[in-house]
């Protein structure tokens, strides 16, 4: 069964405030926290970086147990979890069954060229989303910016008081 073996998330309290309605939090398949070598299903670890059009921050590494291709119960689910609140995944090849998996939890599956820096493709990341970013950036930003608007709501909420 398929298990994340670590787990390192960097907390900044101000980043965090920051980006809050703002960043999409983007995930890599990745080997050495510097490329795109993975195949999802049996990816090492993911590397996600929270990233808008003006900055890039490293956000967490998720280490997984050694997965076999074939005959691993849960390897699939565990990195699918492991994607909870990013917009995309981007790794060097994905299978149909996790494709539909992932999109089903509203993550968009892209596949790159083995070896693609992560630095080079968190590049243009920033170049999308300053020019013409595609349709699933899109509704990434909608889906955060709505989430954003109801925090915000109850935050007015609040400070107006409660009357009984």
């Amino acid at each position: 069964m398929g298990q994340i073996t670590r787990m390192l998330t960097l907390v900044d309290g101000t980043i965090e405030r920051d980006f809050l309605g703002c960043a999409l939090k983007i995930a890599f398949a990745t080997s050495d926290q510097h490329h795109i070598d993975q195949h999802f299903g049996t990816c090492e670890s993911l590397a996600i970086f929270m990233v808008t059009g003006e900055q890039v921050h490293f956000h967490q590494s998720i280490a997984f147990e050694k997965a076999e291709k074939d005959g691993a119960e849960g390897k699939l689910q565990v990195r699918i979890d492991a994607l909870e609140g990013c917009a995309a995944v981007y790794c060097r090849a994905v299978g149909a069954a996790a494709i539909a998996q992932i999109r089903q939890i509203g993550v968009q599956p892209i596949k790159t060229a083995d070896g693609m820096p992560i630095k080079q493709q968190l590049n243009q990341l920033q170049e999308d989303l300053k020019n013409e970013p595609p349709l699933w950036m899109v509704r990434a930003l909608e889906t955060v910016k709505g989430i954003r608007g109801d925090a915000q709501r109850f935050d007015e909420m609040e400070n107006e008081g409660w009357n009984e």
